[in-house]
């Protein structure tokens, strides 16, 4: 599968997670994340608070053991937090976020990022970062980018449907109903007592669905994704009004198809196999709590993972933690920042020309 289709599919998994809603009652834990996804489908508009926190960072290899820059790397993003506090509406589209960085280590460094989206227009504020200097004039500016213009001058043809969120929405009603049909309810889905979910203050959830994969069914879960999920999730991808959307074509839906198929099983198995040899699971965990309106108001997840590969010595471990909460679903939102103005807003060409004067 080539690496385009499988980070798209890998970036649909992780994402659609954060949009799961709930059900009209307290239900059995899989049938209630199935119909959370169908319900899903009615935000049309809410205020949003994520942090994401790396705890622990570590890689090393033939290639990172001698390099000085890597290791500041990985210093810089141990215990590293991103932020994203937004507020979204449908119609008309349009999105506001605030992204804050908090990098630690030696070369700590914090700053926000502002950014406005619409239909075709991406607004991002220039903030000032330490270590990057940048003319005074385009400070604080909003960056604006055309999205029909970029397609253009990259040979393509912008589709709008690209930036459609209530049709991101669809595609992933679809695509986490098929995942969620071929997993075993019982062993992967239970209730957490929302007593012991760590819900913070503000969230009153009516039931709390923890999905969980453990070192004991690992293998059996990416079995199951493999061979059972995949091929069911590459036919919605094909889909005409989804794959123009993420930006695939035929022959590369085509393409990940054969590598599936029954001439590859016997290698997909081996690596299946092996895998149990160098993954390690501490925790990978999911907990989506439904509020009494039966829409997501939190969702926690705990990733602890470690991949040491026997042949080529590459290690890596990896524990993170995930929040995202919701509120004031389907109310009228209000934009703080608003559609840049012109006196505010900068183009590429601008600040191109502007950083080529500044050195």
């Amino acid at each position: 599968m080539n690496k385009k289709l499988a980070v798209l599919i890998l970036t649909l998994i992780l994402s659609m997670t954060v949009v799961l809603a709930g059900c009209t009652s307290k239900q059995d834990p899989k049938d209630a994340m199935k119909s959370a996804t169908g319900n899903a489908m009615k935000m049309t508009s809410y205020e949003m608070k994520s942090k994401v926190v790396i705890k622990d960072l570590q890689v090393s290899s033939k290639e990172t053991a001698d390099n000085e820059a890597a290791s500041q790397v990985m210093s810089m993003l141990k215990n590293a937090e991103l932020t994203i506090d937004g507020v979204y509406q449908n119609d008309p589209m349009q999105t506001e976020l605030t992204m804050g960085i908090n990098l630690k280590g030696d070369m700590s460094m914090s700053f926000n990022i502002p950014m406005v989206m619409t239909k075709e227009k991406l607004y991002v504020k220039i903030p000032s970062i330490p270590m990057l200097p940048l003319p005074e004039d385009v400070v604080n500016k909003y960056l604006v980018l055309d999205m029909k213009e970029l397609a253009e001058q990259g040979g393509t043809t912008f589709n709008p449907d690209s930036l459609d969120q209530k049709k991101a929405q669809q595609l992933s009603n679809e695509v986490m109903n098929t995942l969620f049909e071929e997993y075993d309810g019982k062993k992967y889905f239970k209730d957490i007592n929302t007593k012991d979910a760590n819900l913070p203050e503000g969230v009153d959830a009516k039931q709390v669905v923890q999905f969980n994969v453990t070192n004991e069914n690992v293998k059996e879960a990416a079995e199951i994704f493999v061979n059972q999920a995949l091929p069911k999730i590459l036919d919605i991808l094909a889909k005409d009004e989804y794959r123009e959307m993420v930006g695939l074509t035929k022959e590369e839906i085509d393409n990940a198809k054969k590598d599936l198929s029954s001439a590859n099983k016997d290698e997909v198995s081996k690596g299946l196999n092996e895998l149990k040899n160098y993954l390690k699971i501490n925790q990978f965990s999911i907990n989506t709590a439904i509020d009494k309106k039966d829409f997501p108001s939190y969702q926690s997840a705990v990733i602890n993972v470690e991949m040491n590969d026997p042949d080529t010595k590459d290690n890596m471990k990896l524990a993170m933690e995930v929040n995202n909460q919701y509120s004031k679903i389907n109310e009228k939102q209000e934009f703080k920042i608003g559609i840049p103005k012109e006196g505010d807003v900068i183009t590429m060409e601008q600040l191109q020309q502007k950083m080529g004067g500044a050195y």
